[in-house]
């Protein structure tokens, strides 16, 4: 038994912080350390995970709102800094059995894989799969896409298999993808930068394994405003841009970039968007397009690193 390293980032989390620490006490799989970063929430989540009293719980309390991706970055540096030999990637937002990380860890030795991630279904509707892993879309410009995603769970998913993609809703990693690729990129702040570190280790070789053996309960979108809130409509489709220059290069992105500009412009001409949706989402667009130009000026080095 090795120690794992959880990483949670938790931001106004009161309503949900409590049936994740429990899921986590309760595990048989007791060599693990949790760091759950607080990107300064307003609520009581810093007082309920004090009140555990665990000292397997390392609380790592922000002054300002960092980010998913940078405060997953604080929480896996602290973690790699304790020798945890692997790191737990983890929403607040879900709920799982005690099986969790043991079944987990032992997915990573019997398929001598490099990450690994479980089924996972909506927490509210426990029959209906949320992620049996994911892939990418080359036509779309190697957008992501999640396996099984809404189907009715009938055992389709059922057998472990080779993936791409994964979010890290709940991702387990070995420490050496980490050594290999780097951590998160920090200029997502939320959404695609799992995405991203995805890419990269399929870029450098290394193996993700879709395990459906263990399964966890996700409460979708409960932390960032739900599906259709402006803060995901913006930097879902800034982080599209940013991704598809970032990894397709000036050349394929004066294909896929100006691609997906029409895209949002046929949505809102079929209607199927507002002008007040489309307003926020060329924002978006836009933004990503400066962060691109933003990180070719910061060539002198890894940001994520």
């Amino acid at each position: 038994m090795h120690k794992i390293g959880v990483i949670t980032v938790a931001y106004n989390s009161h309503h949900v912080i409590d049936g994740f620490v429990t899921s986590l006490m309760r595990q048989t799989w007791s060599d693990f350390s949790l760091y759950a970063v607080d990107n300064a929430s307003t609520d009581d989540t810093i007082r309920r995970l004090e009140k555990y009293g665990d000292q397997r719980i390392r609380l790592i309390a922000n002054r300002t709102n960092t980010g998913a991706a940078e405060g997953n970055n604080q929480g896996i540096r602290a973690a790699l800094a304790d020798n945890c030999e692997t790191i737990l990637l983890i929403n607040n937002d879900t709920e799982f059995g005690p099986l969790l990380l043991e079944k987990l860890a032992g997915c990573l030795e019997e398929y001598s894989c490099d990450m690994v991630a479980p089924k996972i279904l909506f927490h509210d509707s426990q029959d209906i799969i949320w992620s049996a892993g994911g892939g990418f879309s080359p036509a779309r410009g190697y957008a992501s896409h999640l396996y099984g995603h809404g189907d009715i769970d009938a055992g389709q998913f059922d057998v472990p298999r080779y993936v791409d993609n994964a979010p890290t809703t709940c991702l387990l990693v070995r420490k050496r993808v980490f050594e290999r690729i780097g951590l998160l990129d920090e200029r997502y702040f939320a959404y695609v930068e799992d995405t991203d570190f995805c890419y990269r280790a399929k870029l450098a070789g290394l193996r993700l394994m879709y395990f459906p053996s263990v399964t966890l309960f996700h409460k979708e979108h409960s932390l960032t405003g739900g599906l259709g809130s402006e803060f995901m409509m913006r930097y879902t489709t800034r982080n599209r841009v940013y991704f598809m220059l970032k990894h397709l290069g000036l050349l394929r992105g004066l294909y896929y970039v100006p691609a997906y500009q029409a895209y949002l412009l046929l949505q809102f001409l079929s209607r199927r968007i507002g002008m007040p949706i489309l307003r926020v989402r060329e924002r978006g667009f836009w933004e990503g397009i400066r962060l691109w130009q933003q990180s070719l000026k910061e060539q002198s080095g890894s940001p994520w690193d």
